[in-house]
């Protein structure tokens, strides 16, 4: 007993010693903190993946409306059956990145598919019973009953016509609506066959799906069901399936770091940097009018098992004639109150304060811009100084898009002939 007192006294009376020993509490206290906070952070973002994902992720209630209006012969579709009654369409993967567009990996006929769909904001998760009824009457309200087969051309003509301008190819593209509309190929167009292809028309990605069907740079239609539509997988080298929920959450440069790490060899970036380039051509006067792209994000990079490039994305590809019809005449005070999307800006008139219709930015500069963080790093060292000085010179083209033709001709061609010199006559070409 006499003992232990005299242990305890001298535990108690001895100055604390800074060597190892004494540094053992701090240590634990540290590492108790790290812990603490790992926790801490780890719920959270638990708690903020698990909220984004009810959120952003509502196929269940796309699939609930559709196969509503679809049982009620509202919409018709060549998916609706395998949608509706067979339940033949496996959905995967949520790859949605704002609510309003649906987007899942998927499985349809054995093949790997891309499931899209709208939503309204106002049928959301607090959504009544009364939703569909509202969808119903805003999306599938057009063509009424009594449409003939002729006014639903006439319309449809309109329609491209206001979207894509006044273009002398446009005839054999209410064809194609129509022949894609007439589901069981009788020769005819259905009221609810009508409906749903109406619909579809309303999408931007749809306008391109059709316009850019016999390009290889787009993903091919396989199917639909009114709106909700199926689309090749998305491409394996696109960042749309790599933790979509994780993506709102990253730094813009950590987002760049890590698409280039997990990115293939350099080779290989060189030839889908090439498909990239060449889906740029098709875009800018084609059959059906110049588009813009008006997001133009390392995410929206895809490409095949071969790296042949693949647009992951068209949301956010756009008609010129679209765009310069919601500019044009917009109020403004700077340059930035003329933007449609994310980055399709036009100049502001100082004097009259309204936005011009042409954009200031045409889509090879934003793309280049795009390949110097995308083809730089990891550029053969004899390549470097020249692809570089190609590339400021690209994104810097300035003026109107619409008046940049032959000097953005010029400087395309020789960035692809740059790239496919070096790749070529290797197993990269």
């Amino acid at each position: 007993m006499r003992r232990l007192r005299r242990l305890a006294h001298r535990l108690l009376v001895r100055p604390f010693s800074p060597g190892p020993q004494g540094r053992l509490p701090g240590h634990r206290v540290k590492f108790v903190l790290l812990v603490w906070l790992g926790v801490f952070a780890g719920s959270w973002l638990a708690y903020v993946n698990y909220t984004s994902y009810t959120e952003l992720c509502r196929g269940h209630v796309c699939q609930a409306v559709i196969c509503d209006q679809y049982h009620k012969g509202i919409i018709s579709g060549s998916l609706c059956q395998d949608l509706c009654q067979l339940h033949k369409v496996e959905w995967r993967a949520c790859l949605s990145s704002v609510p309003s567009q649906q987007v899942y990996s998927g499985l349809w006929q054995g093949k790997e598919v891309t499931i899209k769909c709208n939503i309204e904001e106002s049928w959301s998760a607090k959504a009544g019973p009364e939703a569909p009824t509202r969808r119903e009457l805003v999306l599938f309200d057009r063509p009424v009953r009594g449409t003939s087969i002729q006014e639903f051309r006439e319309m449809t003509l309109s329609f491209l016509k206001a979207n894509l301008g006044d273009l002398p190819s446009l005839p054999a593209l209410v064809g194609q609506v129509l022949a894609l509309a007439d589901v069981n190929k009788d020769g005819r167009v259905s009221l609810a066959e009508a409906k749903a292809a109406w619909a579809l028309l309303q999408g931007n990605e749809f306008l391109l799906l059709l316009s850019l069907r016999d390009k290889e740079h787009a993903a091919r239609l396989l199917g639909f069901c009114g709106d909700l539509y199926v689309t090749e997988g998305a491409p394996p080298g696109s960042w749309q399936g790599a933790a979509p929920l994780l993506r709102p959450l990253l730094p813009p440069a950590l987002h760049r770091a890590l698409q280039q790490w997990l990115g293939p060899p350099w080779p290989w970036r060189a030839k889908v940097a090439i498909g990239l380039l060449e889906f740029v051509e098709e875009l800018f006067h084609g059959a059906y009018g110049t588009f813009y792209m008006c997001e133009t994000t390392l995410a929206n990079v895809g490409y095949t098992a071969t790296h042949d490039f693949r647009m992951a994305d068209l949301r956010q590809v756009a008609p010129a004639a679209a765009v310069r019809r919601f500019l044009r005449g917009r109020r403004c005070a700077h340059s930035a109150d003329c933007t449609y999307g994310r980055d399709c800006r036009a100049p502001c008139d100082q004097l009259l304060r309204q936005c011009k219709g042409d954009l200031l930015q045409p889509n090879l500069a934003k793309v280049c811009e795009l390949l110097r963080d995308y083809l730089l790093p990891g550029a053969p060292g004899e390549l470097r100084t020249e692809l570089g000085r190609q590339l400021s010179t690209c994104a810097t083209l300035s003026g109107l898009a619409s008046q940049v033709e032959a000097h953005h001709s010029l400087v395309l061609s020789h960035l692809k002939t740059l790239l496919w010199t070096t790749i070529s006559n290797t197993k990269y070409s």
